[in-house]
């Protein structure tokens, strides 16, 4: 006997679900993922770079932990990235919504930031699914940031492709639009 697969959900359905049931899932091609909790290795890599972008004098209200991310796709997909740092438009958009979503119809974010956790299926999540999504979604720059490889991959939108920048060790860290950062991808990583 075949055990029946969940009906694929719509934008609209995976918005209206009762998130005490699954509080914090992303929507992959109409199918929710759950997602773990992070381990502390990873909140303390987020937490660092969220320090590290303030200190470079990012305003608060651009910088989201957490917030959910409408991307093109055959199916409905919504991404929720470790890290997020909005364009002041759209900052200025979501000031005051009732859920943090950016939608279809917002600007793109100007930088998300994944921390990837340990699997081959995260590891393709992030280097090969979002990074399509994400490019196809405008978003001028995406940092993989990956313990298990030891490195940190800077992607650039450039003529609607990324191009990627490979940063390990005591390599200083350089982003293309906020240049370089007073760290190295070892302190980074470190959290």
């Amino acid at each position: 006997m075949a055990i029946a697969s969940p009906p694929l959900l719509t934008l609209t359905a995976y918005f209206e679900r009762d998130i005490a049931d699954q509080p914090s899932a992303e929507l992959e091609a109409g199918q929710l993922l759950p997602m773990p909790p992070a381990s502390d290795r990873h909140q303390r890599i987020t937490s660092l770079l969220f320090a590290l972008l303030l200190q470079q004098g990012i305003a608060p209200q651009r910088l989201r932990m957490g917030i959910e991310l409408v991307v093109t796709g055959a199916r409905a997909t919504v991404r929720i990235p470790d890290l997020t740092l909005l364009s002041e438009e759209l900052a200025l958009s979501l000031s005051g919504a009732t859920r943090a979503t950016i939608t279809i119809d917002l600007p793109p974010p100007a930088l998300v930031v994944e921390v990837v956790s340990p699997g081959k299926e995260n590891s393709d999540r992030d280097y090969r699914y979002k990074r399509s999504e994400y490019g196809a979604r405008g978003i001028p720059e995406y940092w993989i940031i990956d313990p298990q490889l030891a490195q940190i991959v800077c992607f650039e939108l450039v003529d609607g492709f990324y191009e990627a920048q490979t940063y390990q060790g005591d390599t200083p860290f350089h982003s293309p639009s906020l240049g370089n950062l007073p760290l190295t991808a070892a302190q980074i990583l470190a959290g």
